[in-house]
Order: C-alpha cells, then sequence, then structure tokens
C-alpha cells in the first residue's frame, strides 16, 4: 500500500471533534490496506437540509475510482455503510481480476496443440 498524494476532507456545515475524525481515520487506512496503490482519498460529509449526514468517500487508484455515499442520521453510521460499500467494490473489482486471469490460462491451455505421436 502505498499513498502518493494525501487525504481531503471536505466538511460543509459540519463540526468534526477529534473522536469522529479517528473513527473516520480507522475506516480509511482499513480501505486503502485492501488496494496495492491509492492515489487519492477524498471524504466529503455535508449536512442536508432535513438534519442528516451526508458521507461520500471517493477512493482512487492508477486504474480504477471506487465510490460510495450514504445519507443516515449519524456520521458514524454513514462512514459504516460507505465502508460496507467500498469493501464489496473491492472485493468485486478482485474477484473479476482472478476470473479473468483463470479464464486466460483455460484458454491458453486449450489452444495448446499436443502432438499425438509424444505420448
Amino acid at each position: 500500500m502505498t499513498i502518493e498524494n494525501s487525504r481531503r476532507y471536505f466538511y460543509r456545515g459540519v463540526a468534526i471533534d477529534d473522536r469522529t475524525y479517528d473513527y473516520i481515520e480507522k475506516k480509511i487506512i482499513a480501505i486503502e490496506k485492501l488496494l496495492e496503490k491509492v492515489s487519492q482519498v477524498s471524504i466529503e460529509i455535508n449536512l442536508d437540509k432535513k438534519g442528516k449526514f451526508r458521507v461520500e468517500v471517493m477512493v482512487k487508484t492508477p486504474y480504477k475510482l471506487f465510490r460510495a455515499e450514504d445519507t443516515t442520521i449519524s456520521i458514524e453510521g454513514s462512514i459504516d455503510s460507505v465502508d460496507l460499500q467500498l469493501r464489496d467494490q473491492i472485493k468485486s473489482q478482485k474477484d473479476r481480476r482472478k476470473t479473468l486471469i483463470r479464464k486466460g490460462g483455460r484458454l491458453i491451455k486449450e489452444n495448446l496443440v499436443v502432438d499425438e505421436k509424444a505420448r
């Protein structure tokens, strides 16, 4: 895991205390550990007109952008939901890569021509 750029936080209409900031950092660090290279992480926290917190997290890698957002009555609840969404996206991407690698291996084996006289 390497981070080329830093994390960017955007707060609109919200004041974040140290406990909440540490909670967000812990979740983001856990997400970064799942990925090999992380270019940038953007965390945006808004307070909407109904008094709910909207959290949006974007994790940029050199090859893919992972994005999740959620709106709940607590920042921690939104962060937990976003964390689960990002983990699902990352797992799906990793499974997709494994499947494509396996398909490529199968295609190579199918296309190999074995000389009948060799047996």
